[in-house]
């Protein structure tokens, strides 16, 4: 037998063999959860619950959830069109703008009268904070422009809420880069600095940066959580009702949703259907809000006990068309549950 000729009938017939096999291969979809029951353990150190350490963030088709310390990042770096940077409103950070543009020129007189940039009970303190409204174009940090003389040194308080620890007062400065921005940071009395790249990545909402450990990852990629329980800095009305005054002011068990990602949530009150009765012929008459507060605080209370509320539950359309049915079932001493560690379940309504 004449094994030069057959040979290489054989390799051509596997690669054939082996080239239909790949053109055939099934594409798996992995289809979204179905849904589950969940705890959050916002627990860091042995804090108290209604400082819990953690920020939690949770994927609602895949049942991921995951915990970051609330402490672990002080600028978060945009990573859409704009140039911008926000500050920590999970340790209640405070941020003030100076007239200089040189970092070694910066020292502590330079601070004088700012009154450490603690947060007070009045509408005054608006200026030092971030938007609460998460409008990346209202950050207390000004758009870093393209023209660095614009770019003036900031004074950051690195915060305190919820017990988190105080540190020393830094002065950074920012500059857009090629690939993004360009952070230069000191301790206030420093008289050299550190200079850090960021790199702005479309498949996150923010780079994060530590003071302390330099870049570091904090929000999963954007396509990969659907909202976050947190200890934050948000509003509440204080005062004047004629003026419809709010004040920053820093909340327990605070839920965002992705905004950013197009993830929507709508609120639907049993008295209209009930949790178990919500289908998929329900969801055109809720009305769904695209905005990162639209659920916030709403889903709990403090008042007489802390606990969930009972009367309402919420709907929750991911990135992606997916919508969930999600009902809280303990927080606090009023329902039985723990602080820090809220329980909810959710179901898939409709896939996308």
């Amino acid at each position: 037998m004449n094994f030069k000729k057959i040979m290489p009938a054989v390799v051509l017939g596997t690669l054939v063999f082996s080239s239909c096999k790949k053109d055939i291969d099934p594409v798996i979809i992995v289809p979204p959860s179905g849904g589950a029951s969940v705890q959050f353990d916002g627990i860091l150190a042995g804090e108290a619950g209604s400082s819990a350490g953690k920020s939690v963030y949770i994927d609602l088709s895949t049942n991921i959830s995951t915990g970051m310390a609330r402490k672990s990042w002080d600028l978060g770096f945009y990573s859409g069109s704009d140039f911008r940077v926000i500050i920590n409103n999970t340790t209640t950070a405070t941020a003030k703008i100076i007239n200089k543009n040189d970092l070694s020129d910066v020292t502590v007189a330079d601070t004088i009268g700012f009154n450490g940039m603690s947060i007070g009970f009045n509408g005054t303190s608006w200026p030092l904070v971030d938007d609460s409204s998460a409008n990346i174009t209202k950050t207390v940090i000004p758009e870093v422009s393209a023209t660095d003389a614009n770019n003036k040194v900031v004074i950051i308080n690195c915060g305190v809420g919820g017990t988190t620890p105080a540190r020393d007062i830094y002065k950074i400065r920012i500059l857009r880069s090629a690939s993004g921005y360009k952070l230069q940071y000191a301790k206030l009395a420093a008289t050299t600095f550190t200079t850090l790249d960021i790199t702005k990545d479309a498949a996150y909402n923010f780079q994060y940066v530590s003071f302390d450990t330099g870049l570091t990852v904090v929000e999963p990629k954007k396509a990969e959580w659907d909202f976050n329980w947190s200890y934050k800095l948000y509003k509440t009305f204080y005062g004047d009702p004629s003026v419809n005054a709010f004040i920053p002011y820093a909340f327990s068990d605070l839920i965002t949703i992705n905004s950013r990602a197009g993830v929507q949530a709508a609120q639907v009150l049993t008295s209209t259907v009930t949790y178990a009765d919500y289908a998929e012929a329900n969801i055109s008459t809720s009305t769904f809000l695209s905005t990162h507060d639209a659920i916030s605080d709403k889903w709990r209370s403090t008042q007489p006990a802390t606990g969930v509320r009972t009367d309402r539950f919420y709907v929750i359309k991911d990135g992606v068309g997916n919508y969930y049915k999600l009902k809280f079932l303990s927080m606090g001493v009023g329902d039985g549950g723990t602080r820090g560690k809220p329980q909810f379940e959710y179901k898939l309504v409709k896939a996308g």
